[in-house]
């Protein structure tokens, strides 16, 4: 089997200064009736709704290569209002823009979200041993591949464990963080998860960003938990997937490079990850509205649980205290509404999601949030930044295509929201967190 590099974001990339302090001003809405809405057929499998096409077309100077190019760049959009009532209880309304799970886009970090929640959840099954997120973690290597994890330099007192690799990833979208908790979870437990959970299309079949083979990647280091003692708690083996998932054809560009050798055939992503925009956008969902999504759907978490993760999905890197980033930019891993902002933001608005970016593809998945206005929203977006349809030349459109589109898509649908009238206007005292710092 051939080792292949598996990328997502993960290390701090080139942030452009962009002035956008006042464009919230700058974008008027000129559709008021989000009642008006028609499904748009299509000669493929894809969703669109005419009220975000028709909202798109509104701003040209913004949208319009996009509405051109959907199909060539597979831009998916999926826009949530929520809508309350007396008691606080939340309804949604989904609008689609050339939505499409049969569309492969690679998911890159955004695979993190899930894996996140079920580490999580599988600590809660292990309760019964003692252990928590913050038991020491340490990793072993048993396999071809493996690497040990025995400290972590980026903790307070060095020692690694489960809360502080959710805290990198969704602060920083953490590469490493992610592979320990794959190594935690074992490929069969999280495939098995997903599937039972209704996603059913979502493979997760490989760490990020080191050179494995499939073997390689089916098989997950021995893992174990110590006290403050250093007395085992749960040990667990090295463990191999002996599944075996459904078979793909997905492919992306019309040309890679391998070494530095162009190969004129598009690039087989058939044995790399797969999730869909709509998969990533429910799972969200319930991370942020646990009691309102069908039961199956839930993760087996608790409220301590989701305390954290909302807090660690919200904060700014410069916010955190353990790790320090305070080098980082606050829209560092916040690409709509904010795009390649390097300025700081507002306390106000406060963003819950999960970004990806690799291979040329953009996604973010996100529930924003704004306490002064009194608004909230789901915006999950998905692009291909890769032009010149050539993998794996580091030549990708993202300051160019990528972050202004996610910027724009944002802006849009947030002054969109403050114009929107409500029967009921939301609590979200639920989402005001006291930070690190």
């Amino acid at each position: 089997l051939i080792p292949v590099l598996l990328y997502a974001c993960g290390s701090p990339k080139k942030i452009q200064a962009i002035n956008s302090s006042k464009i919230i001003d700058t974008v008027s809405t000129k559709i008021k009736d989000t009642t008006v809405n028609n499904v748009i057929p299509e000669t493929d499998n894809s969703k669109t709704d005419s009220f975000l096409v028709n909202l798109l077309k509104e701003y040209p100077q913004y949208f319009d290569s996009i509405l051109k190019n959907k199909k060539a760049w597979n831009v998916q959009v999926i826009y949530t209002q929520i809508n309350r009532d007396k008691n606080n209880i939340p309804s949604f309304v989904d609008y689609y823009f050339n939505a499409d799970a049969s569309k492969y886009f690679y998911p890159a970090s955004t695979v993190k979200l899930p894996i996140a929640l079920l580490s999580l959840q599988k600590l809660n099954k292990l309760s019964n041993t003692g252990i928590t997120k913050n038991t020491s973690m340490i990793t072993e290597a048993g396999y071809s591949g493996q690497t040990a994890t025995y400290n972590d330099p980026q903790t307070a007192d060095g020692r690694p464990t489960i809360e502080s690799y959710i805290k990198r990833i969704f602060l920083v979208s953490d590469n490493e963080a992610f592979n320990r908790l794959y190594e935690f979870l074992g490929q069969q437990y999280i495939n098995e998860q997903l599937h039972d959970k209704g996603y059913e299309d979502a493979q997760i079949l490989h760490r990020l960003d080191i050179f494995l083979s499939e073997d390689e990647n089916r098989h997950t280091n021995p893992v174990k938990f110590l006290d403050s003692n250093n007395n085992q708690l749960y040990s667990q083996p090295l463990v191999y997937n002996k599944d075996i998932y459904a078979a793909r054809r997905d492919s992306l560009g019309n040309a890679y490079y391998k070494d530095s050798l162009l190969i004129h055939t598009p690039m087989n992503f058939s044995k790399k990850n797969r999730i869909g925009l709509e998969d990533l956008h429910q799972i969200l969902r319930s991370v942020i509205f646990p009691d309102n999504v069908p039961v199956k759907q839930q993760f087996n978490l608790t409220k301590s649980d989701f305390d954290f993760l909302h807090q660690y999905m919200s904060q700014f890197p410069s916010e955190t205290i353990h790790p320090s980033y305070d080098t980082l930019p606050d829209a560092y891993a916040k690409f709509l509404l904010y795009g390649s902002q390097k300025e700081p933001l507002p306390k106000n608005i406060r963003i819950f999601n999960k970004i990806g970016d690799a291979y040329g593809e953009m996604i973010d998945v996100s529930y924003i949030t704004d306490f002064d206005k009194n608004i909230e929203f789901f915006l999950s977006a998905a692009i291909n930044c890769n032009t010149d349809g050539i993998v794996n030349d580091d030549k990708y459109d993202y300051d160019t295509i990528g972050s202004p589109f996610m910027k724009n898509l944002g802006h849009v649908i947030y002054n969109y929201e403050l114009k929107r009238k409500r029967t009921y206007q939301p609590d979200l005292s639920t989402f005001k967190i006291t930070y690190d710092k």
